[in-house]
């Protein structure tokens, strides 16, 4: 894991300082709602519809034990006693008091952790793949590259006022486990004709309104150019990018009015003005960063296990160890997911004794590292196989060891109605349904992989756009309702889903979901998904399936 020098450390520490400062003066009165609005935008904290918000940023996922023990005593002392954590590897606290939101930055600080860019129209949190330095099929671990996009992103003075916020994601992978393709720059770790290693680098891609998907605008970016390749995107983007009209304002918006050709054209334009500059990355650099992702200590000359008795002898281990364990590049180990998805839990939502219980669990198993993932999940990245059984037991006095990853009830939620002041439509009881619907086991898994992501407002927080199936809440004079998509992927095979029909009522939109997956299940061939069961199909066979039920009931 990457450890602050003493200039990160004093850097949030001052900025610790200044909106302590701020928040004094707003509310002394010295500063009207709309002056402190940004400030307290740039330091995460939002106001939401019955209480202030913080988002706290984790860089690219990584959480020390250290840092988890701290998120348990912000949620346990200045929150309700949990936090939520986001689709952007964030965590989110809903409950938090104004004049106390400098206190839990300075109590966050001390463990170097922030809220810096966490919110307002600046470069957000840097993501990545959840297996990052772990999967088997990568070109190479992204992680150095996030951190340097962390430092060079961090209170950027031209960047610190876009047209838009501005979300960058990094994976190293030929599978994209980081919805790379749906941020507004993604970038791939590719290996050119010659044998090097750089980026393909994607732009324009985002969710809410305007749904797009990325475009390729450079197949491949030596990795010295990193930095300034960037500066020429944002700096063609602060300049033309649209601030008259919030809908409007995304760098999705300006490529496609541009269109990818001359938006190139413009780019490459700036970069060569720039490009031969101290923004250069230099091997050394690169190589001190990569010195801070070094593996762990691992043991060594371990075989892969073909499991024990153990495993032959207790069908529940069996289950959890292959729905939520996964390989691992280092013989003898695997990663293991920390479900956030049990019986009646809010997806994505970790009380302060599951955050302790983490801690616990990363110190003894993990080298003390645990991973927040993009699907809303926690992940141990580095446990010897020979201690699956003991932390599988150790994760069941928590609710952390539902055997669900990767199935109909990993839902991938956003807060909704329940807390957004944004949202039109709750999201959290139509997950709690789902989930509710689909909790045997035998039948879950028999269905496997079908993705379903909700959304409590079109700005998509809970990604419906990209999801197998999509739910998108709205509002019909008063009443919550809810559009399905189907046929959404944010993986390599990035694509927007398609629109079912009609909006189902919220006592509906449940039945309507079991039908759309029985119809998979009746209709599927052997080893078919249900993306490739859909495009074979198209969608009437499922749009029956779904209006079914009304047309019976009325």
């Amino acid at each position: 894991m990457y450890r602050y020098d003493e200039h990160d450390q004093r850097l949030i520490e001052e900025r610790v300082t200044e909106f302590s400062q701020q928040t004094r003066r707003f509310l002394d009165g010295d500063l009207s709602e709309d002056q402190f609005r940004s400030l307290r935008l740039m330091n995460g904290l939002y106001v939401e519809r019955f209480a202030p918000m913080l988002r706290v940023a984790i860089p690219y996922g990584e959480l020390s034990a250290t840092q988890l023990r701290k998120l348990a005593y912000v949620a346990r002392t200045y929150d309700r006693g949990y936090g939520h954590f986001t689709t952007r590897q964030n965590i989110q606290f809903n409950w938090p008091e104004l004049e106390k939101a400098p206190e839990i930055l300075q109590q966050l600080a001390e463990v170097q952790m922030h809220a810096i860019q966490s919110s307002g129209n600046c470069i957000r949190n840097t993501t990545t793949d959840h297996l990052a330095g772990i999967a088997a099929d990568e070109i190479e671990d992204p992680r150095p590259y996030c951190e340097i996009i962390r430092q060079w992103s961090t209170l950027h003075p031209e960047f610190s006022f876009l047209p838009r916020k501005f979300k960058i994601a990094v994976t190293g992978s030929a599978r994209d486990r980081a919805a790379s393709q749906v941020h507004d720059i993604g970038l791939h770790l590719v290996k050119n004709a010659a044998g090097e290693t750089g980026f393909q680098v994607y732009v324009g891609g985002g969710q809410g309104r305007t749904p797009v998907i990325g475009v390729v605008i450079r197949e491949f970016l030596p990795k010295a150019d990193l930095l300034t390749y960037f500066e020429a995107i944002l700096r063609v983007f602060n300049l033309l990018g649209r601030r008259d009209n919030i809908y409007k304002a995304r760098l999705k918006i300006l490529v496609r009015s541009l269109g990818i050709r001359r938006f190139r054209k413009m780019v490459n334009e700036e970069w060569q003005h720039i490009r031969e500059t101290s923004l250069q990355l230099d091997q050394r650099e690169i190589d001190r960063m990569i010195e801070h992702f070094r593996d762990p200590p691992f043991v060594k000359g371990l075989a892969a296990s073909s499991g024990d008795l153990e495993l032959i002898r207790n069908p529940r281990f069996r289950r959890w160890l292959t729905q939520n364990t996964v390989a691992h590049r280092q013989a003898g180990y695997r990663a293991v997911f920390l479900s956030l998805k049990a019986p009646g839990q809010a997806p994505g939502d970790i009380t302060a004794e599951q955050l302790d219980a983490a801690a616990d669990l990363a110190e003894r198993y993990s080298f003390g590292e645990a991973r927040t993932t993009h699907t809303q999940n926690l992940l141990l990245p580095h446990v010897l196989e020979a201690d699956l059984f003991e932390l599988w037991k150790a994760t069941q006095a928590f609710a952390l060891d539902t055997p669900n990853i990767g199935t109909v009830t990993d839902v991938i939620c956003c807060p909704g109605l329940d807390f957004c002041s944004l949202a039109n439509a709750t999201a959290i009881p139509v997950a709690l349904e789902i989930n509710r619907r689909f909790a045997d086991l035998d039948s879950l898994y028999d269905i496997g992989d079908v993705q379903i992501k909700i959304s409590g407002c079109m700005n998509a927080c809970g990604h419906h756009h990209v999801a197998h199936i999509g739910v998108l809440g709205v509002d019909k004079k008063g009443e919550e309702w809810y559009q399905l998509t189907l046929g959404g992927s944010a993986s390599e095979d990035a694509r927007l889903g398609r629109r079912l029909g009609p909006a189902f009522a919220k006592k509906d939109v449940a039945d309507a979901i079991q039908r759309i997956v029985e119809t998979y299940v009746a209709l599927r061939r052997r080893g078919e998904s249900f993306l490739q069961a859909l495009d074979r199909l198209g969608l009437e066979p499922f749009k029956q399936g779904a209006y079914s039920l009304l047309r019976k009931s009325s």
